[in-house]
């Protein structure tokens, strides 16, 4: 089964009540090397207000600009930021460990980022390298449309492995104008009109003292929107039937599995379904990294997943940055979290061999063929039928065959894109309103790179 109530759902929660009327854009852009057996329709020339804003730091000149403390671009095949020399030193306890130890750090800031979407969310992400010995901190400071300025928020504290710190997001932050949500920056009265209108982020990167290592961090980045409060959206007209090859894993295989990661595998469906796309590209962990996975288990990976993207804090596998942050832990893998307007956005991107991890919450009823409830869960995007509808692989399928699924294109529409939706009970809650993983080669073809650029990635 999806995972039971959590508190994603009070994130959610938080999230249904920032949200404010607006009007859904539907239109996606086409890629010009789009493939399949029906043609990805072009955008209008007029699209409705944005929704949606990514700005994404990954290129040499990226790195040279904003401000340095310590840090220094690297260039190359994919250029990044490093500790040249530390900034300085501080002595961090682990909330989670009590550990106490100190550490040398050095920071990188982003220039003010603008946002063309005045915001009520935001969410950012990261792809790093981060040898043992290492981790880093992101954070958020932004100014609201009248005038005044948040304070710096921690958007997560993370490693690859969880020998040094313990991978955590960190409760407890507002300003009392807006709150973090685990890995989510919220308003908290939308309906006052107040937004995010713009941002810095702000990399720390930390290293044992007295070494010469150092995280590498490709790309930083956030998304910002401001999607409407809506129970349901207007459907899209169907443009391509394509279905990506995507293996299949199910997170059911795994319950009762290593239950200090989230309960077990029953909670696994944003690690399984990252696992799955990653391997669709290719990659996966070595066998020396699935050593210490009990050999009795099938799929091992998955539980290696569940393990390297657990948030302690939030005590679950689903923090939405650390599955992007772990995929891009994989050789030459690039991963973001944002937010889609349509399934036409999703067909741009299968048109170019890009499936997707989509999150939603709905009731047995709402999605047919699902054959349960959640309150939230994760699945894959692998393609679409002749008649529009969305082949899904399911990680709450009860064994690896049975994860391949056809769901109806209004019905996946309607649960992955609202806001608000009633549940059991009949009482309000909240939906995701279109998050989005998207993981791709660090070096896309053509065909990848203008499907991104068409969703607003780059």
């Amino acid at each position: 089964m999806a995972r039971p109530t959590s508190r994603r759902d009070v994130l959610g929660a938080a999230l249904a009540a920032a949200a404010t009327a607006g009007t859904l854009s539907l239109a996606a852009g086409q890629s010009a090397a789009a493939t399949g057996t029906a043609a990805v329709p072009a955008a209008p020339s007029r699209r409705a207000r944005p929704l949606v804003d990514n700005r994404f730091w990954s290129s040499y000149t990226d790195w040279r600009c904003g401000d340095r403390a310590g840090t220094k671009a690297v260039a190359g095949r994919r250029p990044g930021v490093v500790i040249a020399e530390p900034a300085g030193t501080t002595d961090y306890t682990d909330p989670h460990t009590g550990t106490t130890a100190r550490w040398e750090y050095a920071t990188w800031t982003s220039p003010v980022h603008r946002s063309r979407v005045p915001a009520t969310e935001a969410i950012a992400s990261w792809n790093a390298d981060t040898p043992a010995g290492t981790w880093l901190q992101v954070e958020l400071s932004g100014a609201y449309s009248d005038g005044s300025a948040t304070p710096w928020f921690v958007m997560g504290r993370w490693a690859a492995g969880d020998r040094d710190i313990r991978r955590t997001s960190v409760d407890d932050q507002k300003d009392g104008r807006a709150s973090i949500w685990t890995d989510t920056f919220s308003v908290d009265d939308a309906a006052s009109g107040l937004r995010l209108d713009s941002y810095r982020l702000r990399l720390t990167l930390y290293r044992r003292p007295g070494t010469t290592l150092t995280p590498t961090v490709w790309r930083v980045g956030a998304m910002t929107s401001d999607i409407p409060d809506r129970f349901g959206v207007p459907a899209s007209d169907p443009g391509l039937a394509r279905e990506l090859i995507v293996p299949r894993y199910s997170q059911n295989t795994h319950v009762g599995q290593y239950p200090e990661y989230d309960n077990g595998g029953e909670a696994w469906c944003s690690p399984t379904s990252s696992q799955m796309i990653i391997e669709y590209w290719g990659r996966r962990p070595s066998a020396e990294d699935l050593a210490w996975v009990n050999p009795d288990f099938e799929d091992p990976q998955v539980c290696h997943a569940a393990r390297f993207t657990f948030d302690n804090q939030y005590e679950g596998c689903g923090n939405w940055p650390f599955n992007a942050a772990y995929a891009a832990t994989y050789r030459d893998m690039s991963a973001v979290v944002t937010r889609l307007t349509s399934l036409t956005d999703l067909e741009t991107l299968i048109a170019a061999g890009i499936p997707a991890i989509t999150s939603q919450s709905f009731l047995k009823e709402e999605l047919t063929g699902a054959g349960y409830g959640t309150a939230g869960h994760l699945m894959t995007v692998i393609g679409f039928t002749a008649d529009g509808d969305v082949i899904a692989n399911d990680p709450a399928s009860p064994d690896n065959e049975a994860v391949r699924r056809v769901y109806r294109r209004a019905e996946w529409e309607k649960i992955w894109l609202r806001t608000k939706r009633y549940n059991a009970t009949g009482k309000v809650v909240s939906g995701t309103g279109g998050v989005c993983y998207l993981y791709w080669p660090a070096h896309p073809t053509a065909a990848q790179r203008a499907a991104l650029a068409a969703v607003g990635v780059h």
